[in-house]
């Protein structure tokens, strides 16, 4: 497996690592109509977009079948953000390859990057009832920041997320 930067020829790639992702991690959490609402091509575009501009950064996992994953970074998109704040916007591994490293060697790779760029503190969002997710994140060094949950309303259904935090000292 390689992790290396993702290149606009690799949007579509990435976008069905990220659909298929969230039609199989969210079930029973997120709306069942939202999920199979989920576009590929949308998400291919807005992939695309990131590729050639560089905002997000985005990093994939390559192995023999093609991408089985993907870290999406960059500054915190949080209107209190400090300057050298970062984010990790999105996190994705197909689910043949979950609980195989390839999620944390994502992260790491994108810690590394952020690390170059001076950040000290790195951000993510995460839904409240994504118990796989938090407990990745957890083990990864993010703790809860517990004033910053919030709700927003999804397909008739209310959701809740919770911004977690990492620091390292940098």
């Amino acid at each position: 497996m390689r992790i290396e930067a993702a290149k606009p020829e690799d949007s579509r790639a990435i976008a069905e690592v990220h659909v298929a992702s969230w039609q199989q991690a969210y079930i029973g959490v997120v709306p069942s109509e939202h999920l199979a609402g989920l576009s590929v091509p949308a998400r291919a575009a807005s992939w695309q977009e990131a590729t050639r501009t560089g905002l997000p950064h985005v990093l994939v996992a390559r192995n023999q079948e093609g991408i089985v994953g993907f870290v999406a970074y960059g500054p915190s998109r949080d209107q209190d953000a400090p300057a050298n704040c970062g984010e990790v916007w999105a996190l994705y591994v197909s689910s043949s390859c979950w609980s195989t490293g390839i999620g944390r060697e994502l992260w790491l790779a994108a810690l590394k990057q952020l690390r170059s760029q001076s950040v000290a503190t790195i951000t993510l969002w995460v839904l409240s009832e994504n118990a796989r997710g938090r407990q990745f994140y957890t083990a990864a060094g993010f703790r809860p920041d517990p004033a910053s949950e919030k709700e927003f309303n999804l397909c008739g259904a209310t959701l809740k997320e919770i911004r977690l935090v990492f620091q390292d000292g940098v």
